[in-house]
């Protein structure tokens, strides 16, 4: 028998797991969870097992081993303490929460719990990160700049800030946490933000760009960008700059330079699929080592995005403690 997995949200990115757990040994796709049953049902035929409109309803009647929280940013919370309260192992969706004492609540529980918990930042999935991090060990960087630039998303919710945290909380997120992932923790955060070239939308109330400075523990600094308004495209990008050595995550793929030499490796792997295959073996293995983005640490990279908010809003410079 495989890991029994119940999932509550079928919408959006929980299409991404739905279409790579049936592939995948260990799972065992058992019940669905939606405000929109039909949702839920059109789940449970593509991939077997039970529909529910109620997640409480589900976690009662079903026997489970793990439950995928797959919902907008704005929903979080009482799921996850629900899921907790029943002892069951926990994949939750990025970002954890809109606000972080909810977060470092859901984080005790799992603690408190003993349970595996994953959260899916599936840029430490990748091999260009892991290479990178190879790479790093043992180097001081002294720079990054990363961004995230691209159109708005269709999500009604996406374009309210406070059903999705802006762009910087639901988005550039994965780009803040990879730079955590090389660089080690944030102490400091300062941001400024524009407004009012997107007032076409219905609601649209989140930023058009952002500019975030970033001190960390180690000395390093870094600046990250993040704008919804290039219709045109554009890209997604972390680079790490140390003295003799840069490493550029982007678009999955890893450009290594060194002096004049400019290697560059493709991304070869789907990290959203290792993320589920490592998530999954550390639940029958009892090793949560495997997993790269445990509840409990990535809390803090939710925690950076929420005080470039705060700053953005104070125009002051936030610390972290």
């Amino acid at each position: 028998m495989g890991v029994r997995i119940g999932f509550i949200g079928t919408g959006g990115i929980a299409g991404m797991h739905l279409g790579l757990l049936p592939d995948i040994e260990r799972a065992e796709l058992v019940a669905y969870a939606d405000i929109q049953v039909e949702r839920a049902q059109a789940a449970a035929d593509r991939c077997g097992g039970r529909a529910y409109g109620d997640y409480r309803e589900m976690l009662d009647r079903e026997e489970l081993d793990a439950v995928y929280v797959c919902l907008p940013p704005f929903a979080h919370g009482d799921p996850e303490l629900a899921v907790l309260e029943r002892n069951l192992h926990l994949f939750v969706e990025k970002p954890q929460a809109l606000d972080v004492d909810t977060a470092w609540d859901i984080a005790a529980k799992v603690e408190e719990r003993g349970v595996l918990s994953c959260v899916g930042y599936n840029w430490r999935y990748l091999d260009a990160t892991e290479k990178a991090q190879d790479l790093l060990s043992g180097v001081r960087p002294a720079l990054a700049i990363g961004y995230w630039i691209g159109n708005t998303p269709g999500s009604p919710w996406w374009r309210v800030k406070s059903k999705s945290g802006g762009q910087i909380v639901e988005q550039t997120t994965h780009v803040y946490d990879c730079a955590r992932y090389l660089m080690g923790d944030v102490v400091s955060v300062y941001a400024a933000g524009t407004k009012g070239r997107m007032l076409d939308l219905p609601d649209y109330d989140v930023e058009d760009a952002s500019t975030v400075s970033l001190v960390f523990e180690n000395g390093a600094v870094a600046t990250i960008l993040s704008s919804c308004v290039a219709e045109q495209g554009y890209g997604t990008a972390l680079e790490v700059i140390a003295r003799g050595l840069t490493v550029k995550v982007a678009g999955g793929n890893l450009e290594v330079v060194r002096e004049e030499e400019t290697v560059r490796y493709p991304g070869r792997n789907n990290p959203y699929r290792l993320e589920n295959e490592l998530f999954l073996q550390a639940i029958e293995e009892e090793n949560p080592s495997l997993i790269r983005s445990a509840y409990g640490d990535v809390v803090n990279s939710l925690a950076v995005t929420l005080a470039a908010n705060e700053s953005m809003e104070s125009g002051e410079v936030v610390h972290l403690a």
